[in-house]
């Protein structure tokens, strides 16, 4: 996998593209939309997390759990401008049973009936919560890995790595696709986000959605004076990715917002299929719509252009 990695950042990313051509169509980018539902006030410590309860220096507004109406509301809205999955984030350590639980189930049930994809990603959860989420209907459980086993403990002390382990195969044992990445940027080696990639490679079937994240250093976390990574570390990421896991959606995440329009098109080369679309990233600042709508007709004219195809395809999805 390191070695993968370190290949000339030229033949990885050709061979990464040439992966990517054989599995996916090339001009189409899928754009998913995301929203907090509760926000804040979680126990966990993870070191990069504006909505740790442990970080009490961040200037972050609390809110309690959004009522199912709301949500709807919002999800029918997304809908409206295109939208075809819906994904729903908790500031929770874990789920549990009880109302606020019903009312994420009346949720995924309503995006459901609008004839959505719903996602959610709720923390920890037990098999019988995970089987009561497939019955709603929910098409995918999002729950990262953060980071490799080795490095783990240097950002998260509340939640074990085989907690994580855990929760995903309760989801895959439900029925339900699994949404699982990671962060780059919190200080790891290239070693680490190799084994990082090991670990989700080894699932099997491999996750269907793997988000690639960039650490945006937050004020009041303990990651807030990390520098930015450098874009060509996020494209050899998503190209290591995408060569290990040729059929997987490699979905460019967090910290895309301080990439040009360059480093974004060489991720997508390299392998990158789907865009987190809005304004927010549950807490963190993202793209705005009007500037990825415009990135996107770029690049849609531009391989038109160039090789006589119809435009880029954009759809809404997670």
């Amino acid at each position: 996998m390191e070695a993968l990695y370190a290949l000339p950042l030229l033949e990885l990313v050709g061979r990464a593209n040439a992966v990517h051509r054989r599995h996916h169509d090339p001009n189409k980018v899928q754009k998913a939309s995301l929203l907090s539902i509760k926000t804040g006030s979680c126990p966990e410590d993870c070191a990069y997390c504006p909505q740790s309860a442990h970080h009490r220096e961040v200037d972050l507004t609390k809110e309690r759990l959004m009522d199912p109406e709301s949500v709807l509301a919002l999800a029918a809205k997304a809908k409206a401008a295109g939208a075809e999955r819906f994904c729903m984030g908790a500031a929770w350590r874990q789920v549990r049973d009880g109302k606020e639980f019903d009312a994420v189930i009346a949720m995924v049930e309503g995006v459901r009936r609008l004839g959505m994809e719903a996602c959610v990603t709720l923390g920890m959860l037990q098999p019988h919560q995970a089987r009561r989420l497939a019955e709603a209907g929910l098409t995918a459980y999002n729950h990262n890995l953060d980071t490799s086993p080795e490095f783990y403990s240097n950002i998260i002390t509340t939640r074990s790595y085989d907690d994580r382990l855990r929760t995903l195969a309760a989801v895959r044992e439900a029925g339900i696709e699994l949404c699982c990445g990671g962060i780059i940027g919190m200080g790891e080696s290239v070693r680490d986000r190799a084994s990082m990639l090991r670990v989700l490679a080894g699932f099997l079937p491999h996750p269907e959605s793997v988000p690639i994240n960039a650490l945006v250093p937050v004020a009041g976390t303990p990651l807030e004076k990390r520098k930015r990574i450098e874009s060509f570390e996020l494209v050899r990421m998503v190209a290591t990715a995408r060569l290990v896991m040729p059929t997987s959606v490699i979905r460019l995440s967090a910290g895309r917002s301080h990439l040009g329009w360059e480093a974004q098109i060489l991720c997508m080369i390299a392998g990158a299929n789907s865009i987190f679309y809005g304004d927010k990233l549950l807490t963190t600042p993202n793209s705005g719509i009007g500037e990825d709508e415009e990135l996107l007709a770029f690049i849609g004219s531009a391989f038109a252009q160039a090789q006589g195809e119809e435009p880029l395809r954009q759809t809404e999805s997670l």
